[in-house]
Order: structure tokens, then sequence, then C-alpha cells
């Protein structure tokens, strides 16, 4: 028996596929431009990646231009060697262009570029793999909402209602008339969620995350500089301005 057209699925709606050449081409194309536009380019790298600060960062320097794209296309673009550079000495800053990196074109004075990244170094909370920068522990009796991270009174006991996923997360809590108690009969002052050094798991970082813990900073490190009007390269370290021999 032949198959009913009136069975035939109709999309109403179709998802145009993404034209990476085309994207390839307009970074290219984009980071050339502002070679000539802008009177200093940064190479920056970013340290515990967040998409929400790196916005902020773009809306800050609003003025400017950031590409945070594939660095073997940024490389191109800035150029490999002498014969393809966009401009002299650009291909010096291509051996920097590995990993989470990125470039800043703007025309505002160097320093102040600087300073801004200096400053600029927002907590969050840590993620599952990453290497726990500090220890955390819940303390023993009632538990309170910051767990001992501020004092207790400035503080309030946790919810009631939080109970059952604390003890789901392996904590062993137990609800004395509508308080949420922690007592450890084996001596231990508190129960260690983690210790500074550790590989967090998923369970520590939502432990640290109900808690309000923030273990990771969001960092973005100024490797390398370019001025437009000397053509010279100034490697950055620890905010400090060297230049490149």
């Amino acid at each position: 028996m032949p198959r009913s057209k009136r069975a035939r699925v109709v999309h109403e709606s179709k998802t145009a596929k993404k034209d990476h050449k085309e994207q390839t081409r307009r970074l290219y194309a984009n980071i050339r431009e502002c070679v000539e536009e802008y009177d200093h380019l940064f190479l920056f790298a970013v340290d515990n990646m967040r998409n929400t600060y790196l916005k902020d960062v773009r809306a800050e320097f609003s003025d400017s231009r950031l590409f945070f794209g594939k660095t073997k296309v940024m490389a191109k673009a800035l150029g490999n060697n002498p014969e393809t550079e966009a401009a002299p000495n650009l291909h010096k800053l291509t051996p920097y262009l590995t990993g989470a990196v990125g470039l800043l074109f703007t025309s505002r004075p160097a320093q102040s570029v600087v300073e801004y990244f200096e400053n600029f170094r927002p907590s969050d909370f840590a993620r599952a793999g990453t290497e726990a920068t500090r220890s955390f522990s819940i303390p023993n009796g009632l538990v309170y909402a910051r767990a001992g991270e501020v004092p207790t009174q400035e503080d309030e006991p946790i919810s009631h209602t939080i109970e059952p996923a604390l003890r789901k997360l392996g904590v062993p809590t137990r609800l004395v008339k509508g308080k949420v108690m922690l007592e450890l009969t084996d001596g231990q002052e508190g129960y260690q969620v983690c210790r500074k050094g550790d590989t967090l798991d998923s369970r520590q970082t939502t432990l640290m995350k109900m808690f309000g813990v923030t273990s990771s900073e969001f960092k973005v490190d100024l490797k390398a500089q370019w001025e437009r009007n000397t053509n010279e390269i100034k490697i950055l370290e620890q905010g400090e301005m060297e230049v490149d021999a």
C-alpha cells in the first residue's frame, strides 16, 4: 500500500546552517581593519572562563574591539611571518596565540587598560574538575546559610526545606524541632566538603554553591601589546611592561 501524503511531517521553520568559511573570512577581515584603526593591540589570556564576565569586559570596552575566536585564524590575520603580517612586528605575537586567548584593539591610554584588568578579578563558584583553591567544611551544630563563612550574628539558620537536599549530597544532617542540625559522632569538628588542592567533583561544587562559597577567580592576563605609532611589541608580565628584545 503506498504511503499516504497526509502522514508526511512538514517542518514550518528551518534553521540556517552556519557558514564557517564566511565567519572565518569576516574574523580575518575585521582584525585586519582594526590594525589600521586602533592605536593599541593587547593580546590577553583568560583564566576560569565565564561568558558573563567576558560580556562585562565587552561592555566596558564598547569603544574598542575584542576578538575571542579561533587562534589559527587570528594568527593568520596578524601574520605568521614578516611577509604576511598586517603591520610591522605583528608576527611576533603569533607564538602567544595558544589556549584561551583573545585580542583587544583600543585607542585608550595603554596604562589605563593595564590598570583596569589588574583590578577586574570577580569571584565565582568553582566548577567540577577544577582544583580547590581553599578548604571548606560545615561546622557541627546548627547549620547556618553561610556555614561559618561569616559571623553567626550576621548569618541565619538554613531553611529546613534544604535539609533533604543536604542529606542527598552526603551531609549527615537531621531535623530537630524544625532546625537543621549537623552532629558528627567521630570527634570531627565539622563535615569536610573539600580540601585545598582537591580536584572538585559535582557534589562538592554543588555544596559550595548552596552555601555561597566562591573559590574561582575570573582573570584576564595581558600577555603582550603592540603600538601602531611605533610598531613596538611589549611583553606584559605581572602588570609590568618589558620591551621585547
